[in-house]
Order: C-alpha cells, then sequence, then structure tokens
C-alpha cells in the first residue's frame, strides 16, 4: 500500500530540489519530510534518494514513481469528487486564493454568489502571487486559484494542473491629469505604447507578476521600462502617478481612487497590453461539486467585464 500523502512529499521533493525547501513548502519540518520519504521507500522497498554533497538526488526508481504519481493523485481526486457529488449538498470549506487584483475584482464577488447559491458551503480567500498559488494547490491548501500565466508559473501541459481561462483583461496607461499622453489620449482616442517610452514608471520589480508583464509588452513595443519608483499595491501606485512621479499600466479591472488626479488612456496599436487571467486546480477536481460551483460563480463574475 502506498500513503499518498508520502508520494506528495516526494513530488515537492523533486519540484523544490532540498529537503528544508520541501518541509517549508510544506509546512514540515525537515526531519518529518526525510522520515516520510524513509517510510516511502521502505512500503516500496526501493532505494529512493541518494546523498549528493549537501543535498540529495532522486534514484532512477523515484522518477519512475513520480511518472505514475500524477496519475494516481488525479484518480484519487475525481474519486473523492465522485464522493462529494454522491452526498448531495454542498458542505465544507471552498478555498481560493489568487493575485490581489483577480481576488478583488473576481474572487470577491463569485463568493458572494457562492455564499447565496450554497449557503452549507463556507469559503476561503487567501492572495498571494501566481507562483505561491500553485505551490498551496500542490500542498492541497487551496481548492482554486486565480493567477496570472507567467515564468513563474507551471505550463499548461503541467500534468498536475488544470488551467482555464477566465478573463483577457486590457490594461490601460495611467498617467497625471494634465499630462502631455492624457491630451493625446484625449485627443486620438489613445496613445500607443511606445509614447510613454521616455516616462519614469512605477512598478514593484521583486515577487510582482505585474513586472514581468510590463516587461514584456514594453520590451514588444521597442524599449525597456525605467523604473523610477517601485510600489504594488494599486492604490499607492495610483496616489505616486497623481503626484507626477511616472506612469503605469492598470488593469482595468482595477478600481481606482476617484480623490487621485489621474487619468486612464486607452493604448493604441500593437502590442495591446492584455493580462490574461486563468483558474488553476488540481488535475482531477473539477467534477467535485464545491469546485464545479465555483468555477461557475468565476465565470460568472468574469462576464461582468
Amino acid at each position: 500500500m502506498i500513503d499518498l500523502r508520502r508520494l506528495r512529499v516526494l513530488r515537492a521533493l523533486a519540484e523544490h530540489g532540498t529537503v528544508t525547501e520541501t518541509a517549508a513548502a510544506l509546512h514540515l519540518t525537515s526531519s518529518a519530510v526525510s522520515q516520510q520519504l524513509r517510510q516511502l521507500s521502505r512500503e516500496l522497498g526501493v532505494e529512493l534518494l541518494r546523498p549528493d554533497g549537501r543535498r540529495v538526488r532522486l534514484t532512477p526508481a523515484a522518477h519512475i514513481l513520480l511518472r505514475h504519481a500524477e496519475t494516481l493523485h488525479a484518480q484519487w481526486e475525481e474519486a473523492r469528487a465522485e464522493l462529494a457529488a454522491d452526498a448531495g449538498r454542498l458542505t465544507g470549506t471552498f478555498r481560493l486564493c489568487g493575485v490581489s487584483s483577480a481576488v478583488a475584482g473576481l474572487v470577491a464577488p463569485a463568493v458572494t454568489r457562492l455564499r447565496r447559491a450554497h449557503p452549507g458551503l463556507g469559503t476561503e480567500i487567501r492572495e498571494e502571487e501566481s507562483g505561491d498559488c500553485f505551490r498551496l494547490l500542490l500542498a492541497e491548501e487551496t481548492d482554486v486559484a486565480v493567477v496570472l500565466p507567467g515564468a513563474g508559473v507551471p505550463p499548461v501541459t503541467d500534468p498536475r494542473f488544470e488551467q482555464r481561462p477566465l478573463l483577457d483583461d486590457r490594461q490601460d496607461l495611467l498617467v497625471p491629469e494634465g499630462h502631455r499622453l492624457a491630451r493625446a489620449g484625449a485627443a486620438d482616442g489613445g496613445v500607443p505604447l511606445a509614447g510613454a517610452a521616455a516616462e519614469p514608471w512605477i512598478v514593484k520589480r521583486r515577487h510582482n507578476d505585474t513586472f514581468t508583464l510590463l516587461a514584456a509588452v514594453c520590451a514588444a513595443a521597442g524599449f525597456t521600462p525605467r523604473v523610477a519608483h517601485e510600489a504594488k499595491e494599486w492604490f499607492a501606485v495610483s496616489a505616486l502617478v497623481a503626484e507626477g512621479l511616472g506612469v503605469c499600466l492598470v488593469p482595468r479591472m482595477v478600481p481606482l481612487p476617484a480623490a487621485h488626479a489621474v487619468v486612464r488612456v486607452p493604448v493604441t496599436g500593437e502590442p495591446v497590453p492584455v493580462r490574461r487571467i486563468v483558474a488553476g486546480l488540481r488535475r482531477g477536481t473539477a467534477g467535485h461539486p464545491a469546485v464545479a460551483a465555483g468555477l461557475a460563480a468565476l465565470g460568472e463574475a468574469a462576464e461582468a467585464f
């Protein structure tokens, strides 16, 4: 018999590379991770790890096991989904995580719909960056992640997950009132992104999905943005723009404070800055009634945009 919890530890080790990082990702101690892996090795009667300096290396047997792990986990998730569907009324807790703007624009209204339709179903929301959301999915600490595809996100071919498009959220250039680009946008219905190439930009560069998207779209427009100030929360970014300290790209789903003297300027021509927002989930869980209801509610919230 294989304990799937121990198999999950092996999967995490394959992803993170060290026992210490695996323990942090799974909220375990390093000794607990090592013990789980030793027990899995004994259960199967094969060697799974070999010392490699200060690290450990997966054996060929471990790689064989991991090839089957995704099928085993998907089948287990499907079995749980069928059992939940057989139970009838939705109960328990449905957990969602997502990037800040998606939590505000999609997750919050989706949860309101869920609570009205299924009063017996509890909900739990976490705001995280996209890559962290997928780690929460793997650790089974969340059920659906609302994220932005990017460098830190698994590819759509990753057999551990399903990724379902929710929304293509267009972005506008945010500038202070009276700015030359605000005047040009009012006259021409928008401005090309390259028109802001010489402007100072406001964006946090590290641990921020938005910067990756900004850098890519600016490169496609033929320039590298000069980051003058670093801020991540949209309220702070909008305040800095209002004071004339720089410009930024702002998603249309993000509400801005009425007190800030800023102007959204549509970006014309190519490239059009668009953020694709997707729902990520563990493969095999889509048939779970709570997950299905959550995905439907997220789809309805996305239609509002």
